[in-house]
């Protein structure tokens, strides 16, 4: 049911409610399940990427990257990239998926992805430095990084996925990291390969990013991003969002965890899922409800659970929907 419900979402086909994604707990609640296909957070203590950088952790935070290279031009640009054919890659995501039945809907998630894996690799600064003062050194990482996704998408394909996660977070508090032109000369056409990639698969996109990401929400749908996880609703007129994009997308939104979801009232939650639902799910459906537990920066329990029940109680279409 879960399942058939996110396609509809997803499609524009009238669901009978909005399905609802459980990342990190009660996720045998969640009408969608994540299973890894790329290793960030491995080894015993979690902390090891299989590309080769570590995760230091002051926090229950995932932490910060210590990265791969050394600074020097070689080292920076010429990272070679982990073996994608690997025995077992597949083998927890395909038992995961197993194990959650027909019932679910299921993303093949690279965990991080692109220039989010660029950055913790090479650190973030240089990457920016880079982009403007040696575009070919930062152009053969990328190569490196997008190509070995690729790999791994085309790898996935006919594994029963319905999607390919991809997790790259492009925006700060008010606008793109890097200029919405460079975005396009650089980004743009590789994003595009990897989408026709997993649609030629059989998969849907689904692409996650955290910050204002605005400018290029339109290139995103352009080149084929069928479900757009925007992570901090706070920071987007949800209305305009709405009328620009509703239906041309569907959109996964959270309760923001940068203010509502962590200190707001349980009816200033439920005022905002009603505004997520009445302008990005009312066209024919358009909108996934995404729950995560976020204690680790101050989520009381009780308002987690308000989230999801103001999800489950407002998340309706058309004569059910109730008026909050």
């Amino acid at each position: 049911m879960g399942r058939q419900e996110a396609i509809k979402a997803i499609k524009m086909q009238a669901p009978e409610y909005v399905p609802v994604f459980f990342f990190n707990r009660d996720k045998e609640l969640s009408d969608i399940l994540m299973c890894g296909i790329q290793d960030h957070f491995g080894g015993e203590d979690g902390l090891h990427s299989e590309w080769g950088f570590e995760w230091e952790q002051l926090d229950d935070t995932m932490g910060q990257p210590r990265q791969a290279a050394d600074g020097s031009p070689a080292g920076l640009w010429g990272i070679r990239a982990p073996e994608a054919n690997r025995p077992g890659r597949f083998d927890e995501a395909e038992k995961a998926a197993a194990g959650a039945g027909a019932g679910k809907y299921i993303i093949a998630g690279l965990e991080l992805s692109g220039f989010t894996t660029m950055t913790c690799l090479a650190g973030f600064g240089n990457v920016l430095e880079g982009l403007c003062a040696d575009p070919g050194g930062v152009g053969k990482l990328a190569d490196t990084v997008f190509g070995f996704e690729e790999e791994l998408i085309g790898l996935a394909a006919g594994r029963g996925f319905d999607a390919i996660g991809f997790f790259d977070d492009w925006g700060t508090q008010q606008s793109l990291i890097i200029s919405p032109e460079m975005w396009r000369q650089a980004f743009k056409p590789r994003y595009k390969k990897q989408f026709d990639l997993a649609h030629g698969g059989g998969m849907d996109v689904f692409f996650h990013s955290c910050g204002n990401i605005i400018d290029i929400i339109g290139d995103l749908v352009e080149i084929g991003a069928d479900v757009l996880n925007i992570s901090q609703p706070n920071l987007f007129d949800i209305e305009k969002l709405g009328r620009e994009f509703g239906g041309k997308v569907c959109f996964m939104c959270p309760v923001s965890y940068q203010t509502t979801s962590i200190s707001g009232t349980k009816e200033e939650i439920y005022s905002d899922v009603k505004t997520l639902v009445d302008n990005l799910g009312r066209y024919n459906g358009g909108l996934i409800g995404y729950v995560e537990e976020y204690s680790s920066i101050g989520m009381p329990d009780e308002n987690y659970w308000h989230c999801v029940n103001a999800f489950r109680e407002l998340g309706r279409y058309g004569k059910t929907r109730l008026a909050g």
